[in-house]
């Protein structure tokens, strides 16, 4: 009824631990009818901000996550985004992050 109303339809979430194309799929396989235009996440938000910002970031997002990200710097970091993403929180990488 929404899309037959002339409606923009948004699926917005807070996830950060897939990107948005694997969230497609789940959702594709759950059975919605979505494209992947009318998802927005978290990282959707934050990749925004980085080219707004126009900064490189330190990406410390799960392994899945990283295709959200594609083409945007990240050679000399000069911010940090952070996820879920337990395997990357530890010494040497809070450290960078710090740094």
């Amino acid at each position: 009824r929404l899309r037959s109303a002339s409606l923009t339809v948004r699926f917005v979430t807070n996830t950060t631990k897939e990107s948005k194309r694997d969230l497609l799929e789940r959702l594709t396989r759950l059975g919605f009818d979505i494209a992947e235009h009318e998802i927005f996440t978290s990282l959707t938000a934050a990749r925004n901000l980085l080219e707004q910002q126009q900064v490189r970031p330190l990406l410390l997002v799960d392994d899945k996550a990283l295709p959200d990200f594609t083409g945007i710097g990240t050679d000399n970091p000069n911010a940090v985004v952070v996820g879920l993403a337990p395997e990357h929180f530890h010494y040497e990488m809070m450290n960078r992050a710090f740094r």
